[in-house]
């Protein structure tokens, strides 16, 4: 499907240009998790001078929206959605939920965009602090219905196979009313890359990284065909404070698979001029990165916006 995208896209401050697409991350949230599990064996002498942690121990999260624009192509591109408005308050409560349903819309907005103008979604893993968004109440409590019903929306196969029956570490993390309706209407359009390597994506402009440390077949869309390119890390590295190799999360499935993961990206970065997209950093939405193998280290700030 092609729209048609306003001019004032060339005009939207924070917009980072990588041909063809222009992009911006919105923070579309927060949510407070345990500091002990997104930090995993890390001691809290260490990591708690770094975050905003509260009395019950849980750091302050953002949820961040990517959102690519090609204009020439007519596409409009989401990528993860946070954790959406399904929550009663007591639930809320307990993730110190807080969402901005008006961040993406109004983010369009600034970029020439409806809501409805967005083609494709992409959902780098189910878990409800990404997945959340992609569905809605009809009224609160009542029937849930996909948020983007025009869009297709892209998971990995293999993932939303997983999604079907996690194992039980992971299994609090699905919440089937935030994607199982997508399966309904048909929205759905499956990644089926391996893991570890890096393939060509359903457009130009556009390919995946796939990873299994954090949950099984994460995707990370690569944004760029020159020298100027952005890969989404998802949940890989959550935050510019998980950007050393061994900073992995409790929540991961297999940490040393993460580690491994990160090692390999960063390679990839370094040498081909590859900035890193943060889902989770409440102040950094993407960085250049400098240094190499165990020295990696946070370079310049991209121009993202939110």
């Amino acid at each position: 499907m092609r729209v048609q995208i306003g001019r004032v896209a060339d005009k939207i401050t924070g917009m980072l240009k990588i041909p063809p697409y222009g992009i911006v991350s919105v923070v579309n949230g927060t949510v407070r998790l345990d500091g002990g599990a997104m930090f995993g064996v890390v001691p809290k002498v260490l990591w708690e001078p770094l975050v905003d942690v509260d009395d019950h121990n849980r750091i302050l999260l953002a949820t961040r929206t990517l959102i690519a624009v090609d204009r020439v192509a007519g596409r409009v591109i989401l990528v993860d959605t946070g954790c959406g408005t399904k929550w009663s308050k007591d639930k809320a409560d307990r993730f110190g939920i807080t969402t901005y349903p008006s961040a993406v819309p109004d983010a369009l907005a600034k970029l020439g965009c409806r809501v409805e103008d967005v083609t494709d979604v992409v959902i780098t893993h189910l878990h409800f602090d990404h997945a959340g968004g992609l569905t809605d109440w009809v009224e609160p409590g009542g029937e849930i219905v996909p948020k983007y019903p025009s869009a297709a929306h892209w998971v990995h196969r293999r993932h939303w196979e997983h999604a079907q029956r996690p194992a039980s570490k992971d299994r609090p993390s699905f919440l089937r009313e935030d994607f199982e309706s997508l399966e309904r209407a048909r929205l759905l359009h499956f990644v089926d890359s391996e893991a570890s390597v890096w393939v060509d994506g359903p457009f130009p402009g556009m390919s995946w990284y796939v990873s299994t440390g954090h949950t099984p077949f994460q995707i990370h869309p690569l944004f760029g065909a020159g020298d100027e390119r952005l890969l989404f890390a998802g949940d890989l590295v959550p935050t510019s404070h998980h950007l050393r190799t061994t900073w992995v999360m409790a929540y991961d499935v297999m940490p040393l698979a993460t580690i491994a993961e990160k090692e390999a990206i960063y390679g990839r970065c370094v040498a081909d001029g590859i900035s890193l997209a943060f889902p989770h950093d409440p102040s950094i939405g993407g960085v250049r990165l400098e240094g190499s193998g165990s020295r990696i280290r946070l370079g310049e700030t991209l121009p993202l916006g939110g």
